[in-house]
């Protein structure tokens, strides 16, 4: 099956406009404070994944698993993040994130989802409903994709 040109070309349209828009939540919204935006991502990405295994997050960020294991270490000593070797099979090693971690993680998400209703503050509500409608679509349409390639 030949994907048509158009759906291409849309969707690198809005990967490149969710990137600029992500860059202006990123740098001018959020507070990173102590922490960098990568420690924040990794720290959001395991809270939501739950309790996981080094090896399975690194595929999942496109990472190689020792520089993720770097990031997870000075996390560890922060207390943010919890690792654990599984006894049966020391290979494994597992990772989740800590009750302090799980706080920093919240008010994170917390933060993001501020600052894209700020960036959506002044929408028209008709625009607003045309978004809703069409990124319902969307979604589902992505997680038929998930499920087929899962």
């Amino acid at each position: 099956m030949v994907v048509k040109r158009e759906l291409v070309g849309l969707l690198e349209k809005n990967i490149l406009l969710f990137a600029k828009l992500s860059e202006r939540i990123n740098r001018g919204l959020i507070d990173f404070g102590e922490y960098s935006r990568q420690q924040v991502q990794f720290l959001v990405h395991l809270y939501i994944a739950g309790r996981t295994r080094l090896k399975d997050l690194a595929a999942r960020e496109f990472l190689p698993a020792p520089n993720l294991c770097a990031a997870f270490r000075k996390m560890e000593r922060d207390g943010l993040v919890l690792r654990v070797v599984d006894e049966n099979d020391r290979r494994n090693t597992w990772y989740s994130v800590t009750e302090h971690g799980a706080d920093v993680a919240k008010r994170f998400i917390e933060m993001f989802r501020s600052a894209i209703a700020t960036l959506f503050k002044d929408i028209d509500k008709i625009d607003e409903e045309i978004l809703i409608k069409a990124f319902k679509s969307v979604n589902e349409i992505l997680m038929k994709m998930e499920l087929k390639n899962a």
